[in-house]
């Protein structure tokens, strides 16, 4: 992720570290949209995948989504020859703690939205990921410092009143939700002053994990192995690395190919898709709650990248303007 810096934007909190100025280049832009694009279509589309899965207790397949990443990365880092990175890496011992501590972020992502797929959650799955934006602008304003425009503002209170309005209507707050987007807000916040890569960062996280998943694996094969050779189980668990890996990979190449403003506008077609299969492929309610708490988060979302687009164009409409300026026609 990026170096150590004193202060982080709520609005890079989501983009993926390391990333570079936008090069000028058309096909290098026409490259990041294609990444961009698959990777939301996959995170979009992978609940098709747990789905095939949902038989298997949430924690076992959190343990095999560790396992199997650190296989398939450790053998990513063979090919590109970046062990000698890694090791550099760790013996940062505060860059350790930060990963640690993002470790345990990811892990509580993966294991609530592991858990809302195999449940029949896939709508709070989606609730989630809708909000994540606007709670990372939360993240930014509580312990950044960072003060709100006031489109932000509004944006900010028409999502609150939309989960607002859903834990109303459920009777209790829409945790896995809540979890699946506070706990990705503060990974990413994390992952972004973490002085690492995004490869050698995976590859640092999920072997940090990597004792725990074994425990896990290990009394699972003891206590429930008929679970591992249901069908296509174990093949299916065993794909979870590249599953988890593949779309991170294809993330950081797209980001850093594409505008902060282009990722974010792109990374709503992940929850859409989460949304469509939850509604038209697995028939879950969507209540005419639902409709006025998505209702109300689709216009903030609209509310805050509008706003973010505008502020875009004026900073690049200013940037352009203090360059035409030659040094020739300053003041003296």
């Amino acid at each position: 992720m990026d170096g150590p810096a004193t202060r982080v934007s709520a609005h890079t909190i989501l983009d993926a570290p390391n990333v570079a100025p936008p090069p000028h280049s058309a096909r290098d832009v026409r490259v990041g949209v294609v990444y961009g694009i698959i990777t939301y279509l996959a995170w979009g589309l992978v609940p098709l995948y747990f789905k095939l899965i949902a038989h298997v207790p949430s924690l076992y397949v959190l343990a095999h989504r560790v396992v199997w990443s650190v296989v398939f990365l450790a053998i990513v880092l063979a090919v590109q020859r970046r062990f000698g990175e890694l090791r550099a890496a760790v013996r940062s011992r505060r860059l350790v703690l930060t990963l640690l501590a993002s470790s345990a972020l990811v892990a509580g992502n993966w294991l609530s939205f592991i858990y809302a797929i195999s449940s029949g959650h896939v709508l709070q799955a989606s609730l989630g990921y809708f909000i994540l934006p606007l709670v990372a602008v939360l993240l930014g304003m509580t312990f950044l410092r960072e003060r709100l425009r006031p489109w932000q503002a509004a944006a900010l209170a028409l999502a609150t009143v939309g989960v607002f309005v859903l834990a109303v209507a459920q009777g209790a707050v829409p945790w896995v939700s809540l979890t699946m987007a506070i706990t990705f807000a503060f990974y990413g916040l994390l992952r972004k002053i973490a002085p690492v890569s995004p490869l050698i960062g995976l590859a640092i996280e999920t072997t940090l994990l990597l004792p725990f998943a074994l425990l896990v694996v290990a009394w699972q094969v003891r206590t429930d192995a008929a679970t591992l050779w249901v069908g296509w189980t174990f093949p299916l668990l065993m794909a979870a690395g590249v599953v988890t890996a593949v779309p991170l990979l294809w993330f950081a190449t797209a980001a850093r190919r594409l505008r902060l403003a282009t990722m974010g506008f792109l990374q709503y077609i992940a929850p859409s898709c989460q949304f469509a299969l939850a509604v038209f492929l697995y028939d879950e309610p969507f209540t005419t709650a639902h409709a006025v708490s998505f209702a109300c988060i689709w216009t903030a979302l609209v509310l805050y990248s509008v706003d973010a687009f505008r502020a875009l164009r004026d900073m690049s409409t200013a940037s352009r303007d203090a360059a035409s300026v030659t040094p020739a026609a300053l003041p003296e």
